[in-house]
């Protein structure tokens, strides 16, 4: 299926993809647009369920989410673009530069991992959002993403992704947990030619750093960053964040 989408900036500039984190939309990347429409033609998209994106019968695998950001590249009429991702995001462009590596020049993993050691809390989470509706774990969900100092002096902020995530499809939403229950891409890491950029959040307990560092090694050439930041570094080290795209996209 065709997701919601945006497509901002010089429409002779190269493409960057961005994608978002379970639980969010497009306005993930607020904080990045300013400065990445001034070098890139962006396409920021929804998954399933999620912002203006409808949800598909589920349950989803990662294939799936990956297909949907495949067909809107070949529906937009766009061969080759980079790609930048925070968590699920990431995931998704960690498939789509092993499985369709033609399709990736420069990729950015934010905040991610290849696998998860058990299947067990998606399952977990699916089941509830299942039973009582996103609204049930949204707060749960969102003070894991920020450090408390961030949450206390960004209170808005806070508020604003607990909207994100409680105005999810409910359903959409679960199927997507199914998909990370299943997540598996550590196949895929030494399969990926485009040049890499790894971004781990120190205080990241939803992905903590060395699941950005066992990234990092598998893939060949990838450079790892570290920014003071919870899950949604993008947002809570939002400049370093910002610096770090702007360097590892425009390098050549």
């Amino acid at each position: 299926m065709r997701p919601h989408h945006t497509l901002t900036g010089p429409p002779d500039a190269p493409v960057l993809v961005l994608g978002n984190s379970l639980g969010t939309t497009t306005a993930l990347w607020d904080d990045q647009l300013p400065a990445l429409v001034r070098h890139f033609r962006v396409l920021r998209y929804d998954h399933r369920g999620h912002g203006g994106t409808p949800a598909a019968p589920g349950p989803y695998r990662l294939d799936d989410l990956a297909d949907d950001v495949l067909e809107l590249l070949d529906t937009l009429g766009l061969a080759r673009v980079s790609y930048a991702g925070v968590s699920l995001g990431a995931m998704v462009g960690m498939w789509l530069a092993g499985h369709a590596p033609e399709r990736i020049d420069r990729l950015v993993l934010c905040c991610t991992t290849a696998a998860f050691a058990s299947a067990r809390p998606w399952q977990d989470r699916a089941a509830a959002v299942r039973a009582a509706g996103t609204e049930s774990i949204a707060r749960q969900a969102v003070s894991r993403w920020f450090t408390p100092d961030f949450v206390a002096a960004n209170p808005d902020v806070v508020g604003k992704f607990e909207t994100m995530v409680s105005t999810a499809d409910d359903e959409g939403y679960a199927s997507c947990c199914d998909a990370l229950a299943a997540l598996d891409l550590r196949s895929v890491l030494p399969a990926i030619e485009a040049p890499t950029a790894v971004v781990a959040g120190k205080h990241d307990v939803a992905t903590p750093p060395e699941h950005q560092r066992l990234i990092a090694d598998a893939v060949p050439g990838a450079v790892l960053h570290t920014v003071e930041a919870a899950h949604l570094a993008n947002v809570e080290a939002a400049d370093d964040v910002t610096r770090i795209l702007l360097d590892h996209l425009a390098a050549r």
